[in-house]
């Protein structure tokens, strides 16, 4: 099996960690257990997931000229993804992400910081690199221009486009219709697909539409038929950069030439092993670990 090449385009950020047994609601002071700074942003979780799983992995990226920054760069080339489009910014701190886990789940606050520097013309600068990759993942903490920007590159040069339209709002349909691959959760399916049935929009999007349940697994429809694919049971740690998991390793196989099934199975297997450790990155697994757990 090949080892594809992939180009993530996305945020890089510190993620400010704290344990709780209790959710504070609002205007309420809760006592924490723990606090841990740990590397986190939607697109260096999913670099570092997927350069885990294999994959040549290519960061696109902004970074603060700070101690955050250069924690966040070092992390990501320990973890074998290439940084030469990942750029210190002089002028703007590093993105951080503000988590609170208690109950079993998480809540999150994201200052984008930096993030917001990688523009639709620093995508550009990269486009020799993009023109290589078997396909490209991007996310929603980086300005929507540039997402728009990247959907449009990648139909000119023919690479398929991951759109992991999170955090949730309203995309262009020319996103959409560019998107190779679109892998919202059920409340992010909602806010793009406002007022119609998720089995409608299923259907409107086969092979392409993915929307993840949880615990539940993963559903799309395959052009004859809706199919769940199920999730893997576990006991849960911390549930923070389990999408990203998700995303990357589903990236992943299907840059390989994974079939929609196969992929999806190594994907939902991935994003249950990383719910049982610490920390976005702390539970990503290795594909040993992958592959090991799919023969269970």
């Amino acid at each position: 099996m090949k080892k594809p090449k992939l180009a993530v385009i996305g945020s890089s950020s510190m993620d400010l960690v704290v344990t709780s047994k209790k959710r504070p609601l609002a205007g309420e002071t809760v006592l924490g257990e723990t606090f841990e700074t740990v590397p986190g942003g939607k697109g260096a979780n999913q670099a570092v997931a997927a350069a885990r799983l294999g994959a040549d992995v290519h960061m696109i990226g902004c970074v603060g000229d700070d101690a955050y920054g250069k924690e966040i760069l070092d992390n990501l080339k320990s973890n074998g993804v290439k940084t030469g489009y990942v750029k210190p910014v002089t002028h703007q701190k590093s993105g951080t992400a503000h988590i609170i886990l208690a109950e079993e789940d998480n809540s999150i606050v994201v200052v984008k910081g930096a993030n917001d520097f990688v523009t639709p013309d620093y995508v550009k600068e990269a486009l020799p690199l993009l023109k290589q990759c078997d396909l490209i993942m991007i996310q929603q903490e980086v300005p929507e221009e540039t997402v728009l920007k990247t959907a449009r590159l990648c139909g000119e040069i023919g690479v398929p486009l991951l759109l992991n339209p999170a955090p949730a709002r309203e995309i262009p349909d020319e996103v959409i219709e560019k998107a190779a691959y679109l892998t919202p959760n059920e409340h992010e399916a909602g806010i793009l697909f406002k007022g119609q049935e998720l089995s409608k929009s299923l259907s409107n999007y086969p092979n392409k539409l993915l929307i993840t349940e949880g615990a539940a697994g993963v559903r799309y429809h395959d052009g004859s038929r809706e199919q769940l694919i199920p999730s893997f049971p576990v006991k849960v740690v911390d549930t923070t950069g389990a999408g990203d998991t998700f995303n990357a390793a589903f990236g992943t196989a299907i840059a390989e030439g994974q079939n929609m099934k196969e992929s999806l199975r190594f994907a939902n297997r991935a994003a249950s092993l990383s719910v049982t450790g610490f920390g976005a990155q702390g539970g990503m697994p290795t594909r040993d670990e992958v592959e090991r757990g799919l023969a269970e």
